[in-house]
């Protein structure tokens, strides 16, 4: 793909500089300034400040803007409006006695907070919009507001918290839409340009370059591979558009990096790739699938270093290959060090989780591995991994629970097994006292890891079935019946 030429920027700021100075030295000479004695002298070897007015064009080229760019841009990003209601309770309307005596509600009140964003039409025709997740994340109202004044009531058609990109349906009625660019073909240092919302004020646009490509580490994200700028991203520009001098769509802007709060100029983007296959991922099947190699993995610890013979400790060390996944296919073994995956390089077990989740599923990957000192690479398809399970398909004391896998977040939060994502009412697992949102950590003693582990541990069902729950902050035993 042809790279677009970059215009001559450097000539902007010297025009700037010789115009100011023009108008200046003409004001002085006209006497409206007190201390302009040399004035004239000067003046004279300068235009007047008519004729040091900024040029239309030079060498022949019309000076560099955005605004044409901008006028076919700025349409397509819309403010993204979202209200949850959060209920809230006196701890006195609990008393009997306080209510009585002074007239405290039964019921208890509700609080609205708000969370204003921004999101980028992609879709004209069928009114797609993306954002991010944390814009949206459990509201209960979203409106959007676009560049022409509308306000239009927007529909949730799914989020992924694990890239923090949501897509919205509001009502297709003359939309303008971005086209979405190859975000492959971006450079450091290409020029980009954020248009959002930022703190309510209005549509805003702030300029930049390219910082860095493929960022990742930051806390509390989850699948990472952002586009670093130095363009403003401030609160409220969260989901807006991250473009090209083009005008298409290369980012979607989701956090900053800062001490204080305020941008220092270190943003970050979610790629338009990205984006675009997890758009067409949660439109299509109203979820994401990610693949997986079918391993686990451990740090490559000093000792493990020593043991394996590895010359640097980098890498994913091979604990685990599951049955019948890809990895078994093609001969993975425990002890192997994964250190690329698809021409990326895994240093830790963490890096290759987040190159497993980014890339589609049923894709050929390369693998580099070392082996007994000695590298190899093998060729293998991603599979898609379980997101959820009927767990009374396995095991009959269950019926009713549906099991999923946990989120990032709450791994993070040091969290280990599965989450019980809903109990259906008077079902077998209800009358055993599981309820959505609990965690089982083990079962039958034995570490639930994931879906897949669980799976094992329920294909045949046991004598006695001993689950260990958590919930909320405390952990308790149940004997499934």
């Amino acid at each position: 793909m042809s790279r677009p030429s970059t215009p001559s920027w450097l000539a902007l700021p010297l025009l700037l500089a010789a115009a100011f100075a023009g108008g200046y030295l003409a004001q002085r000479h006209a006497g409206t300034d007190p201390g302009g004695g040399a004035a004239p002298a000067l003046a004279a070897l300068l235009p007047s400040a008519a004729q040091a007015a900024l040029p239309a064009q030079v060498d022949g080229a019309p000076l560099p803007s955005l605004a044409p760019m901008l006028k076919r841009v700025t349409p397509a990003v819309v403010n993204v409006n979202s209200q949850t209601r959060v209920r809230v309770r006196n701890p006195m309307a609990d008393d009997p006695f306080f209510r009585y005596f002074f007239g405290l509600p039964a019921m208890p009140r509700e609080r609205v907070q708000q969370s204003l964003g921004s999101g980028v039409v992609v879709d004209a025709e069928r009114g797609l919009v993306l954002t991010n997740n944390h814009v949206v994340e459990g509201a209960d109202d979203i409106s959007v507001t676009l560049a022409d004044g509308r306000t239009l009531a927007g529909e949730l058609l799914g989020s992924d918290p694990d890239t923090d990109v949501a897509v919205l349906r509001i009502p297709a009625e003359a939309l303008s839409a971005l086209p979405l660019a190859d975000s492959a073909g971006l450079e450091v240092g290409d020029f980009v340009v954020a248009v959002g919302n930022p703190f309510g004020l209005g549509q805003t646009v702030t300029s930049g370059i390219v910082s860095a490509l493929g960022r990742s580490g930051l806390r509390g994200l989850g699948y990472q591979n952002f586009i670093q700028t130095d363009a403003s991203i401030n609160p409220g520009n969260s989901g807006g558009a991250l473009v090209n001098l083009r005008g298409e769509l290369v980012g979607i802007n989701t956090a900053i990096f800062s001490p204080s709060g305020g941008n220092v100029g270190i943003g970050f983007a979610i790629p338009a790739n990205l984006a675009g296959d997890v758009m067409r991922q949660l439109v299509t099947h109203g979820e994401v699938r990610r693949g997986s190699i079918g391993v686990d993995t451990q740090e490559a610890t000093a000792e493990l270093a020593e043991l394996l013979g590895l010359a640097q400790r980098r890498g994913a060390v091979v604990t685990r290959v599951r049955p019948d996944s890809p990895a078994a296919e093609v001969g993975l073994q425990p002890g192997d060090v994964i250190v690329e995956l698809d021409g990326q390089a895994v240093d830790s077990p963490r890096a290759l989780e987040n190159l497993e989740g980014l890339l589609p599923v049923d894709q050929p990957v390369r693998v580099g591995l070392l082996r007994e000192g000695q590298r190899q690479t093998l060729e293998l398809r991603l599979k898609a991994r379980a997101s959820n399970l009927d767990a009374g398909s396995l095991d009959p004391r269950l019926a009713g629970a549906r099991l999923a896998e946990l989120d990032r977040r709450e791994r993070q939060a040091g969290l280990a097994g599965v989450r019980i994502e809903s109990v259906e009412p008077r079902s077998r697992a209800a009358a055993n006292g599981l309820a959505p949102g609990d965690v089982i950590h083990e079962i039958n003693g034995r570490d639930v890891a994931d879906l897949e582990t669980a799976t094992r541990l329920l294909e045949t069902p046991p004598r006695q079935l001993m689950l260990t729950v958590v919930r909320g902050r405390g952990a308790f035993l149940v004997v499934a019946e």
